[in-house]
């Protein structure tokens, strides 16, 4: 196996990967916003230049494959790109700052539905250690799951690999579109600028344009002290953004993830992954990140990405 993963190919590849193509046209549309947007947007001349330095290292990539054609440097051209999602990921924030907040709508739309805030009570009526470290635990697998799909179908099924990377990136760009031009923050940063009174009696206020300069939010709720709690919270501080609420991305690739297991045919990997995606779809209502619909339209969606990118990549080859 280590021979195959190292030994020049013999027919390498000559023009940019598909998940290439797709990062292009996601830093097309993006690049656009941002100039009819420039007057608006803090920094713009960052954003620009971020995007040149993104040019800069699919080239860098595109040129190591080259200079040593392998599986080995055509996973490190496709590690690079999935690495970059967590960069893309607050870059959302700057897309969609500059439009008016809607999550007094969607917190009305879940009032409407469930009756309730689920975000608001779920953590409240289940507050044992063992459910918040277990919700914590399936909140911070996120990334794990798809890194293991990842490679599974690098190592046991190469010849579905670019497929597999192709239908796990296209799909975050597909929700990073949608969060540039749908301002919705979740309960965590709408709760703590409403405050939780105004919530718990039903009052949504729309604020505006308020999360263009305010990043604050609650802490999760659930076991303070728990090394899966202290771990999500350590990530919320370092990379979370008042952004990518609606739907739950969350919930949507880890579906994806789990659909890809499943069309693996592995099944051991496929009943390691189930119990993290189910605490995982969980957790992001638990933790308050998410509303309830978040979640639901992040199942829904995540589906429909998934049988479209299943349908549009069937002759892929890696």
């Amino acid at each position: 196996m280590l021979k195959d993963i190292v030994k020049l190919e013999k027919k390498p590849r000559r023009s940019l990967t598909p998940l290439e193509w797709i990062v292009l046209a996601y830093l097309a549309v993006t690049t656009l916003w941002i100039v009819f947007a420039y007057t608006k947007m803090p920094h713009p001349m960052d954003l620009l230049l971020n995007r040149v330095k993104v040019l800069f290292t699919i080239g860098a990539t595109v040129l190591v494959y080259h200079l040593y054609p392998s599986r080995l440097t055509m996973l490190f051209r496709v590690g690079v790109q999935m690495a970059l999602l967590a960069w893309w990921y607050p870059d959302t924030y700057e897309m969609n700052r500059v439009l008016p907040n809607l999550d007094h709508l969607f917190a009305g739309y879940e009032q409407s539905l469930f009756g309730c805030q689920p975000a608001l009570l779920f953590a409240k009526k289940m507050p044992s250690v063992l459910v918040s470290e277990l919700m914590d635990l399936g909140y911070a697998s996120y990334y794990p799951m798809m890194v293991a799909v990842l490679l599974f179908y690098f190592f046991c099924r190469y010849g579905e690999f670019q497929r597999c990377a192709t239908i796990l990136i296209g799909s975050f760009f597909a929700y990073y579109l949608v969060f540039d031009f749908l301002p919705v923050v979740g309960p965590t940063f709408y709760y703590h600028a409403v405050g939780v009174n105004q919530i718990a009696g039903g009052i949504f206020p729309s604020l505006g344009d308020y999360f263009n300069t305010h990043t604050e939010c609650l802490p999760s709720p659930g076991y303070e002290q728990g090394i899966f709690y202290q771990l999500v919270e350590t990530a919320k501080n370092a990379g979370e953004r008042p952004t990518a609420a609606f739907p739950s991305s969350h919930v949507g690739v880890s579906t994806i993830c789990l659909l890809l297991a499943w069309h693996s045919r592995n099944r051991r990997l496929t009943l390691c992954l189930l119990p993290l995606y189910l605490l995982l779809c969980l957790a992001t209502v638990y933790i308050q990140a998410h509303y309830a619909i978040d979640a639901l339209a992040g199942l829904l969606s995540g589906v429909l990405i998934y049988a479209l990118s299943y349908f549009f990549t069937r002759k892929m080859k890696s």
